[in-house]
């Protein structure tokens, strides 16, 4: 406090002058002066502030022993303020009249003593108030009116009248809130005292001292601090993950509640001079606020080409800083914290362009997959689970991801997209889609091709249509249940959908077209017995031959596998039906007519029941034929050798 003391005393040699360039009376000609303020109210002013100022002077005899005059008694505090602003009237009165005045030296001894308490009540204020004035409570009182309502309260000493003062704050005001309004209050009207009377980097001094320990420490708490670049370039991904995680949470506090609150109370403390205001917040904020953005730039240093696993947690930090931008902006605004926003703009752009690289890097790795290994079953290939994991993943950030393409699309085939794929208008969103849609679709087409590729590796040609539909099926039923519906749209499922139905269709062909040709046509004459003795071995053979070659097949989509089985008992087993009843008493008189008929319709029907599901499952009512089918195929097998 004696060092304060002195800077007021070294600093206050200038007072007159400082007062002299003040705009509020410099430009008011003496005449004017004269009259507003009168000989007799400066002589009152001198003999009222010499009463009252020395009062809390520590040199003078009747120098109170109390330690805050605004904890004190509000009543004194604002005796005190009117004292010093009619002392200032006054020296600016002697000024225009005689600047080599007694009385105006006796002045200037006041008001340095004067401006001395202020500046000790200021830090007091500060240092014993840091519950009130925490940035939480700062940002609760962004409504505050930019007018003092100490100064509304100086003109009336009732209590009533400060209550109702307060409540610009807002009607329900709690008892907390209104300590804070009423700290920043005396904050302000202190800080406009001495700032008119040209004491502003006394003020300042004290301000930024505690304030600046107050943010620092508020960022500390968050657990933001300062990473080596060298310590962080050796750190694994798996804790940096950890780390992002923790820094958009506390990236989010930070500027919304702690630089965003005191911004607040920095223009409300020092309403009286923008420039002073800005100033302060700068000393304040700016090493802190360079402090905060610089992980997430390292991070984006780091990263120029990420694995495309990565670009979650870089789209996650994209989205945090972006959503903080607005606030940003508004915080940050003066040019000289322009570093600050200079170095979250370059972050952006930096994660931007990683963010793009994971794209390009992703379908790169579609098209040079080369793994030889297929299901055996035809089932779900694991690059169909990564690859429709990833996209849909992808899918939840189309704010992010539409920004970035639109900037900057990924090169494709034009005409091929164009005839391939027609982009949903999504009236709801407030973000174009369109070129986020684009990319989708071409990276599933891109995907697909890859399946067709993996499908010609099969040898039994049934076998590779089985894959297809399982894998597109898989992919349509992703798209279906995810947001990747609302981005492809419901043409994009017809036309999948449609090509699913294709895919089983040829499968239908491919696996039982042998097994249909084998009855004879409908068209065809009525066959002698020995005629339908052949064609019911034929048709054994042939159907025996199918299902263990299908029973190994698996359909992973419960629905799809009943429509399937379905679709394949309707074409066959009405056929099958026909031919048993027509021609069964034509062969009764056969003595292996056991042999030569092994399957019954419904029996038949059992058996297609327990297709698909990767093994040859009979099912009870079918148990007394699995005998019949094996038999029946060595019988076949022979009878076809002959």
């Amino acid at each position: 406090m004696e060092k304060m003391s002195k800077t007021v005393s070294f600093s206050s040699v200038s007072s007159i002058s400082n007062l002299s360039s003040l705009p509020s009376f410099n430009s008011l000609p003496a005449s004017q002066l004269k009259q507003t303020f009168s000989q007799s109210m400066m002589e009152e002013a001198l003999e009222s502030a010499e009463t009252i100022i020395k009062k809390w002077d520590p040199n003078s005899q009747s120098y109170t022993t109390i330690i805050s005059m605004f904890r004190n008694s509000r009543k004194e505090a604002k005796e005190f303020i009117r004292c010093i602003r009619d002392l200032r009237r006054a020296m600016h009165f002697l000024v225009s009249q005689d600047s080599k005045s007694d009385k105006l030296v006796l002045a200037q001894n006041l008001m340095q003593i004067g401006m001395s308490t202020l500046e000790k009540e200021f830090f007091q204020i500060l240092s014993s108030n840091r519950d009130h004035l925490d940035p939480d409570s700062a940002s609760g009182h962004s409504t505050i009116s930019s007018n003092s309502e100490f100064e509304v309260v100086m003109e009336n000493d009732d209590d009533d009248v400060e209550d109702a003062a307060l409540k610009k704050a807002g009607e329900s005001i709690s008892q907390v809130e209104k300590a804070s309004a009423l700290v920043m209050s005396d904050l302000k009207v202190i800080a406009e005292t001495m700032i008119r009377c040209g004491y502003g980097k006394e003020c300042i001094k004290s301000y930024k001292l505690i304030r600046k320990s107050i943010v620092d420490e508020g960022l500390h708490l968050l657990g933001i601090e300062k990473v080596k670049t060298s310590h962080f370039q050796k750190m694994d991904w798996g804790v940096l993950e950890h780390m992002i995680k923790n820094w958009i949470k506390a990236a989010k506090i930070g500027v919304t509640t702690l630089f965003r609150g005191e911004k607040l109370l920095c223009d409300h403390v020092f309403s009286a001079s923008i420039t002073i205001g800005q100033s302060c917040f700068n000393q304040i904020a700016k090493e802190a606020g360079l402090n905060l953005f610089m992980f997430p730039e390292l991070v984006a240093s780091k990263e120029k080409k990420p694995h495309h696993e990565r670009i979650f947690k870089l789209m996650d930090l994209y989205a945090a800083i972006s959503d903080l931008w607005p606030d940003i902006e508004m915080i940050f605004s003066f040019d000289s914290l322009a570093s600050v926003k200079t170095i979250i703009l370059s972050t952006l752009k930096k994660l931007k362009d990683s963010i793009h690289t994971c794209l390009k890097e992703f379908e790169v790795t579609i098209h040079k997959d080369s793994s030889k290994e297929l299901t055996p079953e035809g089932g779900v290939h694991k690059l169909t689970r990564t690859t429709l994991s990833f996209i849909s993943s992808l899918s939840e950030y189309s704010r992010v991801l539409s920004e970035i393409l639109a900037e900057n699309p990924l090169k494709r085939n034009a005409r091929l997209l164009e005839y391939y794929f027609t982009a949903p208008i999504l009236e709801d969103e407030h973000v174009n889609n369109h070129a986020f849609s684009v990319y989708l679709a071409s990276l599933i087409l891109v995907f697909l091709c890859k399946l067709d590729t993996k499908a010609e590796s099969y040898k039994d040609v049934s076998l590779s249509y089985i894959f297809l539909v399982n894998n597109l099926q898989f992919v349509v039923v992703t798209v279906r249940s995810t947001r990747l519906k609302s981005l492809l749209g419901d043409d994009w499922l017809t036309k999948h959908e449609a090509k699913l139905r294709s895919y089983a269709a040829k499968y239908e062909i491919a696996a039982w077209t042998n097994v249909f040709a084998s009855l004879p046509a409908k068209t065809s004459t009525k066959l002698s017995p020995e005629e339908a003795a052949t064609c019911f071995k034929r048709f054994h053979a042939s159907f025996a031959g199918a299902y263990m070659k299908q029973s190994s097949c698996v359909i992973e989509d419960a629905k799809l596998r009943d429509e399937l089985k379905v679709s394949i008992a309707r074409k066959l087993v009405p056929e099958y039906r026909k031919f048993y009843q027509k021609y069964l008493l034509m062969l009764k008189q056969d003595r292996n007519i056991e042999m030569l008929v092994s399957f019954k319709p419904d029996n038949l029907e059992n058996y297609l029941s327990d297709l698909f599901h990767g093994t040859a499952i009979i099912s009870g009512s079918s148990h007394s034929a699995s005998s019949s089918l094996s038999s029946s195929s060595c019988c076949s097998i022979g009878c076809v050798k002959n």
